[in-house]
């Protein structure tokens, strides 16, 4: 009797996060919905985005059913909190990775390596980076308002003039009317926009300060988090890279590669 009760408890005590949400019957995803192209609502007020989709990867990985996931709207300061008091099972928000967070969620496998870029007009007066760097401190930068704003921009272009403004548009106002040469901001930002502006606006080529996107689990359940890093790992190298790879073009207007088939690629 002793023994099976031993049994038994070491049984219930194995059971974690996979057991429970496979037992519900749907993923609960932390999120937001007001940052495109990472998650924002369209005219329809649906929830979308490539958050949104990483989170749908993970969802038909444990269900077959991409759409058997619950979103749980969460401001950026909520990201850790609703993971630690199991209010979300996971949280997918254009995470960055850093150490100190590391101390208090677990981090999957990154699917996104963001970085800051240049935007400039297609058509404009400089071509490139290398053009904008050249021209020293004959361009003018815009970028959002940061105590580390003009440190920022100059790890880029050393010389450049730096305008800050205090939202987004008003980056890309700047660079329309000519106030600005180019718009210092997020890679991923400057994909959706071009995506969404054909033939207006280009990329200038160079990107500096990287910085990795990655969803974040509670910490102490190393089996959900070796479940949600194969679904992830398999969406951008295996079985479901059509699905991330379709993600990918929607959201930054880019063709991935597909993986190559033999040794697998990131081992080399």
């Amino acid at each position: 009797m002793a023994t099976g009760s031993v049994v038994l408890a070491a049984g219930t005590a194995e059971a974690g996060k996979l057991e429970d949400v496979l037992a519900r019957g749907k993923l609960v995803v932390g999120t937001g919905s007001t940052n495109a192209p990472w998650h924002f609502k369209d005219v329809s007020d649906t929830l979308q985005g490539f958050d949104i989709d990483m989170a749908k990867i993970v969802a038909k990985a444990l269900f077959g059913d991409a759409e058997k996931v619950e979103f749980v709207n969460q401001s950026s300061d909520a990201r850790i909190p609703n993971i630690t008091t199991g209010k979300v099972d996971i949280t997918c928000q254009f995470m960055t990775v850093t150490g100190e967070r590391a101390q208090q969620v677990n981090f999957t496998i990154p699917y996104y390596r963001e970085g800051v870029g240049l935007m400039l007009k297609e058509g404009g007066s400089y071509a490139d980076y290398a053009a904008l760097k050249a021209a020293g401190s004959s361009v003018t930068i815009a970028v959002l308002q940061n105590v580390y704003a003009e440190e920022l921009v100059h790890k880029a272009l050393p010389e450049a003039k730096v305008d800050q403004y205090d939202a987004q548009d008003l980056l890309y106002q700047a660079l329309q009317s000519g106030r600005a040469d180019a718009a210092a901001t997020d890679q991923s930002s400057i994909a959706w926009y071009v995506t969404q502006n054909p033939g207006q606006y280009k990329d200038a080529g160079y990107g500096w300060s990287p910085q990795t996107y990655a969803c974040a689990v509670a910490k102490g359940d190393q089996d959900w988090l070796n479940f949600v890093n194969t679904a992830l790992h398999e969406a951008m190298t295996g079985v479901e890279f059509d699905t991330y790879a379709a993600s990918f073009k929607k959201w930054f207007g880019k063709d991935l590669a597909p993986p190559a088939i033999g040794f697998p690629v990131e081992f080399k």
